[in-house]
């Protein structure tokens, strides 16, 4: 993955000492060289434990006995820092897990130097320093949130982000070894492999199905049962030449239930494709692609008795076509309306399932499209949803709870007409995952 080598050797020159010398110069060699010799030496199933950059700044400590400096935590460059970190954890939607750690971070040197509001001591003083004139927000903004080596779930990188910001600020020592923030960091990776076992599947492809108009089913078979719960997401790589600016990653719900054979993907290719939907469309029976980073918590509620809403645009039909099949699989009835939208009826994909459904479970199934046929056969819902849709569709919908998925643009708008509908934002969740930034 280009984008990862670019990464890695942005944040090495941020943490490393700028060379003064040819020895300095091969010291830095030696750490771009571990970083990378990290993600294929220690890694388990194929896939690297360790935040590659931090890895290296320890390895290059105890070869070379030159450790990080951390120089790009100065108070010149904490504007810069502050404002690009809070763009991204905004965009990667990581609030939770860069708020614990600073707590954490912030209680724990207070702690350290013995400060409290009782005895006098400057703590605004102490907390400033911490902030502006060390790596903390830079490690926190850039080098924490490395998808690989957290854990997918939020209630984990939660503790991930405390367990972190612990260590990065406890001055603990083993032996005659201080914790730097690189060895907190690994350490954080630990826990975060100890919690969630990230594994990587080679699958082959079976079947390339045709479903609407530029919308094909992938069906892919693999060696090992892939474990996963309806309405999670994978991150698939697929290696190809004359590779775009896109790089050869994707991120995309699996369409299948658990209980079913393959892994069912679906996927819409719009004009002037990247070059890897190109290189996917291309795809022959036997040809492979590793899917790995299986997450996302955009799944059934525990209560089977809570009332649901399935609201859905184009492709993003997807993870209720595996909620729903796992449903039928399962023969578990609950509470379900769906609201599937699209251009027009030959659009809408899936059918089959969701008509079995609404006649052995009794799911409620809408679809509304933006043009009808002349022949007036269609018997759906005509337009864009708007209040009086969803009114006329789910009457008791303040009761229910809603899933949204589509285009980031539809959802923005799903959620936008159910606020001023009066539904509550603890109400409204929303599918989202890396793909999306």
């Amino acid at each position: 993955n280009i984008e990862s080598v670019y990464a890695a050797a942005i944040i090495l020159a941020l943490i490393m000492e700028p060379f003064k010398s040819a020895g300095d110069l091969w010291v830095l060699a030696a750490a771009a060289g571990l970083a990378m010799a990290s993600k294929y030496i220690l890694a388990v199933n194929k896939k690297h434990i360790f935040n590659p950059a931090a890895l290296a700044a320890v390895l290059t400590a105890i070869i070379f006995h030159q450790s990080a400096s951390w120089w790009v935590g100065n108070l010149y460059l904490a504007p810069f820092i502050l404002l690009g970190g809070l763009l991204m954890v905004r965009k990667l939607k990581r609030s939770g897990l860069v708020i614990s750690f600073f707590i954490a971070a912030l209680a724990t040197a207070a702690f350290v130097l013995r400060l409290n509001f009782f005895d006098g001591s400057n703590l605004s003083a102490v907390l400033k320093t911490a902030l502006l004139d060390s790596p903390m927000m830079f490690f926190a903004f850039v080098m924490l949130v490395e998808p690989v080596a957290m854990p997918p779930a939020k209630s984990l990188q939660i503790i991930y982000g405390a367990l972190t910001g612990f260590l990065f600020s406890s001055s603990i020592r083993i032996g005659s070894v201080y914790f730097t923030p690189e060895l907190a960091l690994l350490a954080g990776n630990v826990f975060s492999y100890a919690v969630s076992p990230k594994r990587r599947f080679v699958l082959e492809l079976k079947e390339k199905i045709p479903i609407a108009a530029d919308v094909y089913d992938f069906l892919f078979k693999s060696d090992h049962k892939l474990k996963f719960k309806p309405g999670q997401y994978l991150e698939w790589t697929l290696s190809h030449s004359g590779q775009d600016a896109r790089g050869i990653r994707r991120y995309f719900s699996v369409a299948s239930s658990p209980a079913e054979e393959h892994v069912r993907m679906g996927v819409k290719f719009y004009p002037q494709a990247s070059s890897f939907k190109q290189s996917m469309l291309h795809l022959n029976p036997g040809d492979k692609i590793t899917a790995s980073q299986l997450a996302g918590e955009f799944v059934l509620p525990k209560d089977k008795n809570k009332k649901l809403v399935f609201m859905a645009g184009g492709i993003g039909i997807t993870p209720f076509r595996s909620m729903i099949k796992h449903l039928l699989d399962t023969k578990e009835k609950r509470g379900i309306v769906l609201l599937y939208c699209n251009k027009t009826p030959a659009d809408i994909v899936y059918k089959d399932v969701f008509d079995q459904a609404e006649k052995e479970l009794g799911i409620k199934i809408i679809y509304a499209v933006d043009s009808a046929p002349a022949s007036g056969s269609w018997r759906g819902e005509i337009g864009m949803v708007d209040e009086n849709m969803i009114k006329r569709s789910v009457p008791d919908f303040k009761g229910r709870t809603f899933y949204l998925s589509g285009s980031h643009a539809m959802v923005m708008a799903f959620e936008d007409i159910l606020r001023k509908m009066g539904v509550k934002r603890r109400q409204i969740k929303k599918d989202f995952f890396p793909g999306l930034v």
